[in-house]
């Protein structure tokens, strides 16, 4: 998952990210709210954590404003370093869903952001199957199903489909999909993804008869949408 640390503090915005990366996420730090706010205008995350004193605004404007560009289930957790009820009741009040008071102990920050991924992204985690109307992603072989039959995919077009999957109506930018599907290959030219975004759009035949369909953001990514969907 693809993680959001605000902290004016770089040694413990560091530590955060050290932390979460050994756990398996993605990490990225910013020193202002201004730069994170900007950062949610251009891409996609799955969490933040962002520390209550903040140097160029205040969190609870931070929160919110995070609020207004980010899914209603997007986790947010604020770090203070005071137990006052004040400060708790006020970010809580501002739409964050937990804090954690300093100083950080690493086994805590690693349980409480698991334990909030796994209520705001219930079908991400440890599940060997997961369907989607006639789709049936098995994720332990890696093996996707339409319609009860078997589709030939290569090992980097399930994960791009079930990125999409997972990520229904939601756009999500070109590096967002480079950093999911193809991790640590740097070099990958633009039209690679773009001829396997085809290849999941064709043979998982992602049209409007079934339900689906794969549509290019222009000048951002891709995002798949589901008709008829409220």
């Amino acid at each position: 998952m693809r993680i959001a640390v605000l902290d004016n503090d770089r040694s413990q915005a560091d530590l955060i990210c050290q932390v979460l990366t050994a756990a398996g996420h993605s990490c990225q730090s910013y020193d202002n709210g201004k730069e994170l706010l900007t950062h949610l205008r251009k891409d996609s995350t799955d969490m933040l954590i962002l520390d209550w004193q903040v140097a160029d605004m205040s969190a609870v404007d931070v929160v919110r404003r995070a609020r207004e560009k980010m899914p209603s289930h997007l986790p947010i957790m604020f770090l203070t370093s005071s137990a006052g009820e004040d400060d708790i009741v006020a970010g809580v009040g501002a739409g964050a869903s937990d804090y954690m008071i300093k100083p950080l102990r690493r086994g805590e920050l690693v349980a409480r952001v698991q334990a909030m991924l796994r209520r705001a992204y219930p079908s991400q985690n440890g599940a060997e199957m997961l369907q989607f109307g006639p789709y049936v992603f098995e994720t332990r072989p890696g093996r996707l199903l339409m319609d009860g039959s078997v589709i030939d995919v290569t090992h980097k077009e399930f994960y791009l489909a079930l990125l999409f999957f997972r990520n229904i109506g939601r756009p999500l930018s070109r590096a967002y999909i480079h950093e999911a599907v193809w991790i640590r290959e740097t070099d990958v030219p633009s039209r690679t993804m773009d001829t396997h975004v085809s290849r999941v759009r064709n043979k998982l035949q992602l049209k409007p008869e079934n339900g689906f369909r794969l549509v290019p953001v222009y000048s951002y990514g891709y995002r798949l949408e589901k008709l008829g969907a409220s």
